[in-house]
């Protein structure tokens, strides 16, 4: 049973900076990686973590180099895409020792285990907020559907095809959506697509797909469904998914941090139903 662990824009800054005045991401992206190396015992084996997108807020080798150092205690294989706060050709300078990142072009990738395939896919805009898939990443993405014949596949994209109700955001979304929808739609087997962006757990149909957005590491997007609402973050526990092959694919959210517990529902009791 493949597990996957998806965790989503860390916005790493430079030493001695908080994003946005606010947040201590580095100490949220450590946070994480405690949890999930805490939890393993308990959910894994892990067979792979994946990153999507926004790894830093302002694409400096910099903080390329702070998010490697603090994902390093995490003893698992990542793979990452670039989100809008990400640079593209400072990530790739940034990660030219992975096999997994291309010597030129989009961050595009595939990952093939037993029971279920991974395809990450750059959606990022050169100094742009929304996101966009040029032919060569639809090209790409066609390709490797149509060598999977089939195979349950993940497949994720930073900037999300769908409008969620927060405004500031749904401007910023993924641009020229309906050759992706198209693409997806058509695939001859199980296929989940997984984004990040919005910094929220959201589920929302994208055609004949689930698309899963991702909750961010640290803060949260503010929930605010009002027109001509600022564009705010609020200090909201970080989490990330567990995706896993259990008859289909299957999504978990799981906090980040330390909470009260596990507790037995009837500790004086036996076979007894919660």
């Amino acid at each position: 049973m493949t597990r996957i662990i998806q965790i989503s824009d860390p916005h790493i800054v430079p030493h001695g900076q908080l994003a946005y005045g606010q947040v201590d991401t580095a100490e949220e992206l450590a946070n994480c990686v405690e949890t999930i190396n805490r939890s393993l015992p308990e959910i894994g084996p892990i067979d792979l973590v994946i990153v999507s997108g926004d790894l830093t807020d302002f694409g400096t080798e910099e903080e390329y180099q702070r998010f490697r150092s603090l994902m390093k205690p995490l003893d698992l294989p990542f793979r990452a895409i670039p989100g809008n706060h990400d640079d593209v050709e400072a990530m790739r300078s940034s990660f030219s020792d992975q096999s997994w990142v291309p010597a030129d072009g989009p961050i595009n990738w595939a990952m093939e285990f037993d029971d279920l395939a991974v395809i990450g896919l750059d959606s990022s805009v050169a100094d742009k907020a929304h996101g966009h898939l040029v032919d060569a990443t639809l090209n790409f993405l066609t390709a490797k559907l149509d060598a999977l014949e089939g195979k349950p596949t993940i497949v994720t994209v930073h900037h999300p095809p769908v409008l969620t109700g927060i405004e500031k955001m749904d401007i910023q979304n993924l641009r020229d959506s309906k050759q992706l929808k198209t693409i997806l739609s058509g695939y001859n087997g199980e296929l989940r697509l997984t984004c990040g962006h919005v910094h929220r757990n959201i589920v929302a149909p994208f055609g004949d797909l689930i698309c899963q957005i991702a909750p961010g590491v640290s803060h949260a997007v503010t929930m605010d469904l009002r027109i001509g609402a600022p564009n705010c973050l609020t200090k909201e526990p970080g989490g990330f998914l567990l995706h896993e092959m259990r008859g289909g694919i299957l999504t978990q959210t799981i906090p980040i941090g330390h909470f009260d517990g596990p507790h037995l529902f009837y500790p004086d009791k036996t076979n007894h139903q919660t």
